[in-house]
């Protein structure tokens, strides 16, 4: 059976003091619609248009559970999750292309 892939991701802004965290299944055309003011309001409201962090998942359900799980810790463990793979919390957007 073919699953639907996805991703999670975090946006942030410059001052990397805010985070949304979101889920998708097209990772390229969402961080489009992000910068472009098309994606959340959230991130349109505070200027979130950095990507500092995402992961793949083969099944989207999974992409979701991991999701919620995110969205509930602190920011702190956030902070330390970004900079697990991103030390210096660049904009990642660059990798996609």
């Amino acid at each position: 059976m073919l699953y639907k892939q996805g991703h999670i991701y975090i946006m942030s802004n410059t001052y990397r003091t805010t985070f949304y965290i979101g889920v998708t299944s097209d990772l390229n055309a969402r961080i489009w619609q992000h910068i472009n003011g098309e994606g959340s309001k959230f991130v349109k409201k505070y200027k979130l248009f950095d990507l500092v962090f995402y992961e793949y998942f083969e099944r989207i359900t999974d992409a979701i559970d991991r999701e919620k799980q995110l969205k509930n810790w602190h920011h702190d463990w956030k902070v330390n999750l970004i900079i697990s793979v991103n030390p210096e919390m660049k904009d990642l957007k660059s990798e996609l292309e």
